[in-house]
């Protein structure tokens, strides 16, 4: 037996609400971390491992590229939390609803824009 129902491939036309983008990019947030994990530990090494490591770190961290990725990933962590803690708060029972599932991404963008704006002034000023 054939199904007839309407099918959509065209995936720049899909428009998936709020809750679904926060949820994504939560993901894509954790992978991107868990990738940037090993640069920070080879960093954290580094650093440690004698004086001219130390000097080697600082002298690189010094670069607007390195302050750029390290903003991007603190960023990412950032995010990370404040939908991780919105993602747990639904697994306790809370804001399970649509609406309220809404209020909550919403929520979660914004404490991300104010952590944000908290990283921006304490590395750049």
């Amino acid at each position: 037996m054939e199904k007839k129902r309407p099918m959509n491939l065209d995936l720049g036309t899909i428009r998936l609400p709020i809750t679904s983008y926060v949820s994504i990019l939560h993901r894509v947030s954790g992978v991107f971390m868990f990738f940037a994990v090993a640069a920070l530990i080879w960093l954290f090494d580094t650093s440690l491992s004698s004086e001219e490591g130390y000097l080697f770190v600082v002298e690189l961290l010094n670069y607007p590229l390195a302050q750029i990725v390290i903003f991007i990933l603190l960023s990412a962590l950032a995010y990370h939390i404040s939908t991780g803690i919105r993602h747990l708060v639904m697994d306790f029972g809370f804001a399970e609803d649509f609406r309220a599932g809404q209020i909550s991404a919403l929520a979660a963008i914004l404490v991300t824009v104010f952590l944000i704006v908290l990283i921006a002034g304490w590395i750049y000023i």
